[in-house]
């Protein structure tokens, strides 16, 4: 009779069977179907935890390519993270990086699917709101934007993206998205010109003017005023949107 399996190998040897079932044989003395019903139990949670965060994704690919896909992350992939909820943020990391999917995926999919793990992100994130006046000027003064917010760029437009619509060429879009006073995850759909203003504010503590002033001088705008304008406008869009808290103290 052969000696038992060191404790240590037979738990690398179990969880590479379980990862690979066609790869990786059995270890001795592990019944099939136990080892199956394991199997099936860690796979289905993993699982759990990607479609609470790609529900959109799952749906658009469908059962037989999303399945064939959690089966090879959950085979493939070595998650940097023993948190649950970075499962989703692995996922995408997956997608992105791994040489070769076991599906084709329609162009738009990573897109979709890292706006989909935005939502989650943002919902989650831990932070602190920051000193600020709410009812400052914020072209006077330098805006404080919500706290857990991401300004992002997209080849496609992500947010319209569902069963009742899929594009068929690429369609640039800028997306706001941020986590209001009220812990409830929004977007805000931005031209390049006010993305540009937005990204400006979150890099330097410059007053809503001098922001507007820069991005007109990067435009080369006949009309500074006019872009000023805009800017005022739209500070005050992002302010009833709960966007923009304020202003720093």
């Amino acid at each position: 009779m052969n000696a038992p399996m060191p404790f240590q190998e037979f738990q690398i040897a179990f969880g590479r069977h379980l990862r690979d079932p066609r790869g990786r044989e059995r270890p001795a003395g592990v019944p099939a179907r136990r080892a199956g019903l394991y199997r099936e139990l860690l796979r289905n949670n993993l699982e759990g935890f990607l479609l609470a965060c790609f529900p959109v994704s799952r749906e658009m690919l469908g059962t037989r390519r999303w399945g064939r896909l959690v089966d090879a992350f959950f085979r493939d992939a070595r998650c940097q993270t023993p948190y649950f909820r970075e499962i989703p943020r692995e996922f995408l990391r997956w997608l992105n990086e791994a040489p070769s999917l076991p599906v084709a995926l329609p162009p738009w999919a990573l897109e979709l699917a890292h706006y989909e793990w935005v939502e989650l992100a943002l919902d989650v994130m831990d932070v602190a709101t920051p000193a600020h006046d709410p009812v400052g000027d914020p072209m006077r003064d330098h805006p404080v934007l919500a706290p857990a917010l991401m300004n992002l760029a997209y080849r496609w437009p992500v947010h319209r993206i569902g069963p009742a619509w899929r594009p068929r060429k690429p369609q640039p879009v800028q997306l706001l998205v941020y986590r209001d006073a009220a812990h409830t995850v929004r977007f805000i759909e931005l031209n390049p010109v006010s993305a540009r203003l937005v990204a400006l504010l979150q890099e330097v503590g410059a007053s809503g003017t001098a922001a507007c002033v820069q991005v007109a001088g990067e435009l080369q705008h006949p009309d500074p005023a006019a872009v000023i304008a805009h800017g005022a406008a739209l500070l005050r869009e992002l302010r009833d949107a709960g966007a923009l808290l304020g202003v720093a103290t």
